[in-house]
């Protein structure tokens, strides 16, 4: 298995080193990044290609993995689509409904979804697992209505507010770069897409007047680094993504889901619970539990996962799981994946779609949405 790659920092080291654990036969042949940071994680002999066109010509891979900066996405995809290449691309896979509907295009001309694995990591959680073998029991019901948050500490919010992350135009606003796994994950829990969303927030906390008053709290704020297209004070920053959003959503299926998120949390947590007809699903990635009730009362299970492995790594310990399972769907040992691309892009399209509503203080329909996706035929 030869892998290359476009972008090497952080998270494209830890996945491209987490599944080469995986799969040891797997080899890195190649990358291309005009400022790589984190090269000593997949070796810092690994060849270096000026453009990307050269890399998928010359070094003859079997993989292309897209970890570059989420505006670069589609233009990357479209290449590795026509040189032929299976493509494992990060999360959230483009940064417009436009840009989403033109890849359902180029998908359908080019062997359908699935020529692209996608990182929506939430998917492979331990959780996740528990959570639909649940669903599949039946033991929830029918769904009925949902809450969930995904509440980030100061130290990460701090983060988007100085990366390139900040810039919507970049990254595709907060919603869409942090949110698109929640988003994910309750469009799998429903078994449907949102059919109509609103939505609320703005910036509160990252403004000047809260700037840290001491060099003791200002460290906070810089914890996690940040490289290309930075800035330093993210108090200041010239970003235009916000810092707290409150979202409905309204399924397909008639379902529910209120969701919150906050980049200025000190206690972090991501919970989730979910009512059905029949019981009721509860748990939090952050502080490690599941816990499945029937309606009667009976609890039908208690996961604690606050000491095993999915309270180790990042992701709570969905990495390894992402990539076991994507090394023995490349070795041909699966058929398949929890998550593909479509439901990616179905999850970046209800995020879009709520930064709108955000914006334009209106609901927001995302039926001729659905109709225009849904006519490039990649869900058959």
């Amino acid at each position: 298995m030869r892998i290359v790659t476009a972008g090497i920092g952080l998270r494209a080291g830890h996945v491209l080193s987490t599944l080469k654990a995986q799969m040891p036969e797997a080899e890195i042949v190649g990358y291309h990044d005009p400022q790589p940071t984190y090269l000593e994680m997949i070796g810092t002999d690994t060849p270096r290609y000026d453009t990307i066109e050269a890399m998928l010509s010359d070094a003859r891979p079997d993989l292309f993995c897209v970890f570059s900066p989420n505006l670069f996405h589609l233009e990357h995809i479209r290449l590795g689509l026509a040189a032929g290449v299976q493509i494992f691309t990060e999360k959230p896979v483009v940064v417009s409904i436009e840009e989403t509907l033109e890849l359902a295009r180029l998908l359908s001309i080019h062997g359908g979804a699935g020529r692209a694995m996608v990182g929506l990591v939430l998917r492979y959680s331990q959780h996740m697992v528990d959570l639909r073998a649940a669903l599949q029991a039946g033991q929830l019901g029918r769904i009925v209505s949902l809450e969930a948050n995904e509440h980030i500490g100061p130290y990460h919010g701090a983060f988007f507010m100085r990366d390139w992350r900040r810039m919507v135009r970049w990254s595709g606003g907060f919603m869409l770069e942090k949110c698109c796994h929640d988003i994910d994950i309750y469009n799998m829990v429903t078994a449907s897409r949102p059919s109509r969303v609103a939505s609320f927030g703005g910036r509160k906390s990252f403004l000047p007047e809260n700037a840290p008053a001491s060099n003791t709290e200002a460290e906070i704020f810089h914890v996690k680094k940040s490289v290309w297209n930075a800035i330093d004070d993210p108090f200041r920053s010239d970003g235009d993504i916000i810092d707290f959003q409150t979202a409905i959503l309204q399924y397909e299926t008639g379902a529910s889901l209120a969701f919150h998120t906050n980049l200025n949390v000190p206690d972090e947590h991501r919970r989730f619970c979910v009512m059905g007809t029949h019981g009721m699903a509860e748990g939090d990635f952050v502080r490690g539990y599941l816990r499945i009730t029937a309606r009667d009362g009976t609890r039908l299970a208690d996961h604690d996962y606050s000491r095993g492995a999915a309270a180790k790594g990042a992701h709570y310990g969905a990495d390894e799981l992402m990539c076991r399972d994507i090394a023995a769907y490349l070795r041909g040992q699966t058929a398949g994946l929890p998550v593909s691309i479509l439901d990616a892009m179905e999850a970046g399209i209800a995020a879009i779609a709520l930064d709108q509503a955000r914006i334009t203080g209106q609901i927001v329909d995302l039926t001729p949405v659905w109709a225009q996706l849904d006519s490039h035929g990649l869900r058959g």
